[in-house]
């Protein structure tokens, strides 16, 4: 198989991850490091744009009125 694109940076670094053998707990150690990392890029990038809109507690009243109508 050819792959289209070169693997990224991460897919490398999991792939040496991968080399290695661990026991359920590592792994789902592993699981949990790599969703709590991304659930953190996710919220800092959701609070970047609140704070870059201007959003607060009204505007998400308002995004709630609409979607209701």
């Amino acid at each position: 198989m050819i792959l289209d694109k070169p693997l990224t940076n991460l897919q490398l670094e999991l792939l040496k991850l991968y080399s290695m053998e661990l026991n359920e707990e590592q792994l789902k150690d592993v699981r949990r490091l790599l969703a709590n990392y991304f659930a953190k890029q996710a919220s800092d990038e959701m609070d970047r744009l609140w704070d870059e809109h201007g959003w607060n507690e009204e505007t998400m009243e308002t995004w709630l009125a609409e979607e209701a109508n």
